[in-house]
């Protein structure tokens, strides 16, 4: 009895103190799951383009990155470009600088200048140019990440409430544990009645959801915990890796310099990238920072088992190296690689993101339901003391003689 006692202390406290987080986590885990849909609604004015049929309407790459370029303040350039492998859809041209100087606390605080810049493909116009840093989805994210605080800060504190929030769940299902059968059928299943009052209804909801939801929401706050954390990263990888120490064999590569062209090839690179990779769904074109640099490109595919990251010499557009292959990754890379997807359900496909937006609304919906039911005892602990207390006895002044 004590020992419940205890764990139902724990429970408590530990839910005062992580209930915020939890309920934000959730709340933009619901919306970021189906961030990619959604974007694809209310951002159709800029991400996507009536498409030319006639051959040779297709701008180049390079005019359009030019384009781009005029957009941005001097001094900074394009770094990295996103080029779906669909003739509806604008390119993304983008810029970022962190602040190195003046960082404060938050997120809006991390960047000197950023920019992303929409291009339509077949003219080079700019069809949308903005600060991303202030685009809701980006917030939406950034907020899930590390509550909009620089990610010193804020990724820890992320994490922890995480760790809280699953040790919350496993108490929670120990405090659950029925006695007896009858006291299990009334703990699996909704009972109410018209006559039943509100805090029944929310205490089955906060029991009784808690309970069903569970396990799959401590994989998917497991899945979060590898980003927050390195140790914890590391850890998983080293059991699914069975306990091995995978040697890091990262080779760097260079383009070789020369003096003929100072002009990066891209034209070259993506049509290399077309030809080879005609299925991918999307190319990411990281473009070099220096002259030794090479122009990296990541390929995704919708099956990401296909995925690979290839990097070309800037100045002649030749293969230099192939990486990522999903065949030479071992069991703990392979994971990683899933591990977003898996967070988000998009490993299950629509299913698997419909089942993730509902599982995150209930794991926000818990820290509000239990808030209230501890809340409602305290209230009625109050009440029952204010009634219990006898009013004062008031003398009269007749009966005194």
């Amino acid at each position: 009895m004590y020992i419940k006692k205890l764990i139902r202390q724990i429970h408590l406290w530990l839910g005062l103190l992580s209930g915020l987080v939890v309920f934000i986590l959730g709340i933009t885990g619901c919306i970021w799951v189906f961030e990619e849909e959604i974007k694809l609604w209310v951002y159709a004015d800029k991400l996507f383009v009536k498409p030319r049929t006639e051959q040779n309407q297709h701008g180049t790459l390079g005019k359009n990155l030019d384009a781009a370029q005029q957009v941005l303040l001097p001094g900074y350039r394009i770094q990295r470009m996103t080029i779906h492998n669909d003739p509806e859809r604008t390119q993304l041209f983008r810029h970022y600088t962190r602040d190195t100087v003046n960082r404060g606390v938050w997120y809006w605080s991390e960047a000197q200048y950023s920019q992303s810049v929409y291009i339509n493909p077949y003219s080079s116009e700019v069809v949308a140019a903005e600060n991303p840093e202030f685009e809701f989805f980006n917030v939406v994210l950034w907020l899930h990440w590390s509550l909009l605080l620089k990610n010193e800060i804020g990724q820890p504190i992320v994490g922890m409430a995480t760790i809280i929030f699953v040790i919350m769940l496993i108490t929670g299902l120990v405090l659950w544990w029925p006695k007896n059968t009858i006291a299990r059928k009334q703990r699996i299943w909704f009972r109410w009645k018209p006559t039943t009052k509100w805090k029944r209804k929310n205490y089955d909801l906060h029991n009784i959801l808690g309970f069903y939801s569970m396990f799959l929401v401590i994989f998917i706050a497991l899945t979060g915990l590898m980003w927050a954390f390195t140790w914890f990263n590391d850890g998983v990888k080293w059991i699914a890796d069975g306990g091995g120490t995978v040697e890091n064999t990262h080779v760097k590569i260079e383009s070789t310099v020369t003096a003929s062209s100072a002009v990066v090839p891209l034209d070259i690179v993506y049509n290399s990238l077309k030809t080879d990779h005609a299925e991918a769904e999307v190319y990411y074109i990281n473009l070099p920072q220096d002259s030794t640099g090479t122009v990296g490109a990541y390929i995704e595919y919708e099956d990401r088992t296909k995925t690979v990251y290839q990097q070309y010499d800037q100045f002649s557009g030749e293969l230099l190296h192939t990486g990522g292959r999903w065949e030479k990754k071992t069991n703990g890379e392979k994971l990683f690689a899933l591990n977003y997807d898996i967070h988000v359900g998009a490993i299950g496909g629509l299913a698997g993101k419909t089942i993730a937006f509902f599982l995150s609304l209930f794991a926000a919906s818990l820290p509000v339901t239990g808030f209230m039911i501890w809340y409602g005892r305290k209230f009625k602990k109050r009440k029952r003391k204010s009634i219990g207390r006898k009013k004062p006895t008031t003398l009269n002044p007749s009966r005194i003689s």
